[in-house]
């Protein structure tokens, strides 16, 4: 029995929507017209949502939150021995959005089918990453899935809250640098050219800070517009050459080679590997095949190469640690962390450590570099005001000389 979402027009021409249940688009479409409803379209959830990801959406089919709550809440009926069909019946009735809704009851009617939680997910994988489902199929292997599922809803709230902390603390440089440019580009386009005007009329050598800001108003007017459409041609051209594994190598390399930001991209994908393959290795997954979903997540591709690197060395029976300290891109304390619970038999506890380790570390420096950043940004502010300020005046102290 697979879910179907229809559209159908009842006996007053009024469309609705919905989702049922059958073995065949046909019994769903005669279930609708034994309701007295004229069925329009009746498709398949999991085909359509694997046509989904075959097209470019600016949607995705789960957002993170969704993820998250979701989790959260079939993990607490599960563990209160609900029955898995049912639990995920429950879960799809309490949300708000339609797409996780399909997705659910999708996910429930393969269940229902006899299939695995893992393969339901399968079929749904932008909405369930890989990390994901290899997490629930060794739950179930194991027996365990109530606890994979809590240890899951951790995870994936512990990220959002992460992401939603970050994006929180963006939102103030991001709304000042904005307005710092909107309104030295305004001043510049419409105010330094009627005031400057009146002194480059006067026929005497204006200094040099004025020339500097007549030319610079005059190329703004002229080619303004010109040059922000430039700017945004170059930012789609980089995005679509960043899709390349070239180009996005040779990017990820010069990250790792600047100073700051190097620790910064280093610190954050040590964090994401180190508590992928914690929670990995904890629910029961095979070493090999958690290092192997682990480097999914590291966004950085030399560091992600370095990850698959390792897995080959530990297939070949070095011990992760060691496997990892070849490429030098992971902390020395994460190293001497991970080899600790290899050698003591807690590699999930000193995965988790070193995440945590790593994660306080990153929470730091971000707060650090977004509090040198505000005060920044300001001063910045000033000095460019300073600037214009000061090429309008230096005419007028000028001739107020002259008439002395």
């Amino acid at each position: 029995m697979g879910a179907f979402e229809y559209t159908a027009v009842d006996a007053g021409g009024k469309e609705r929507k919905g989702i049922l249940e059958g073995d065949t688009a046909r019994q769903v479409r005669q279930l609708l017209r034994d309701r007295q409803l004229l069925p329009l379209t009746v498709t398949e959830i999991a085909e359509r949502e694997a046509s989904r990801q075959q097209s470019f959406t600016l949607r995705p089919t789960m957002s993170a939150n969704d993820l998250a709550l979701v989790t959260r809440q079939l993990a607490t009926l599960v563990q209160s021995a609900l029955p898995l069909e049912e639990a995920l019946l429950a879960v799809s009735e309490q949300t708000e959005s339609p797409r996780v809704k399909s997705v659910l009851i999708g996910v429930r009617s393969k269940v229902m089918e006899g299939h695995t939680l893992a393969d339901g997910f399968a079929d749904f994988p932008k909405a369930f990453p890989e990390i994901y489902r290899a997490t629930v199929s060794a739950g179930e292997q194991s027996g365990h899935l109530d606890a994979v599922l809590e240890r899951l809803a951790d995870y994936t709230e512990g990220r959002q809250v992460l992401r939603q902390k970050i994006q929180h603390a963006m939102i103030y440089p991001v709304v000042l640098t904005a307005l710092a440019l909107l309104i030295v580009s305004g001043m510049l386009v419409y105010v330094v050219p009627k005031v400057v005007g009146v002194f480059s009329n006067s026929g005497r050598e204006l200094p040099g800070l004025t020339v500097f800001l007549i030319a610079l108003s005059d190329f703004m007017r002229e080619y303004g517009l010109l040059l922000v459409a430039a700017l945004i041609a170059a930012g789609f051209a980089a995005r679509r050459a960043l899709r390349h594994p070239g180009p996005r190598r040779w990017r990820d390399a010069l990250l790792l080679r600047i100073p700051l930001v190097a620790k910064l991209v280093r610190g954050s994908n040590t964090a994401r590997f180190t508590r992928t393959l914690s929670i990995l290795t904890g629910s029961g997954v095979p070493v090999l095949e958690a290092l192997r979903i682990s480097a999914e997540v590291v966004t950085n591709v030399p560091m992600r190469e370095a990850v698959e690197a390792a897995a080959t060395r530990v297939r070949e029976g070095a011990p992760i640690g060691k496997s990892l300290a070849v490429g030098g891109y992971f902390p020395p304390l994460c190293v001497h962390l991970i080899s600790s619970g290899e050698a003591s038999g807690e590699l999930e506890t000193m995965l988790t450590r070193a995440a945590t380790n790593q994660e306080r570390e990153m929470d730091g420096l971000i707060a650090a570099l977004l509090g040198i950043l505000e005060p920044a940004l300001i001063v910045t502010m000033g000095v460019i005001v300073l600037v214009i300020v000061l090429a309008i005046l230096l005419p007028i102290f000028e001739l107020n000389q002259l008439a002395g």
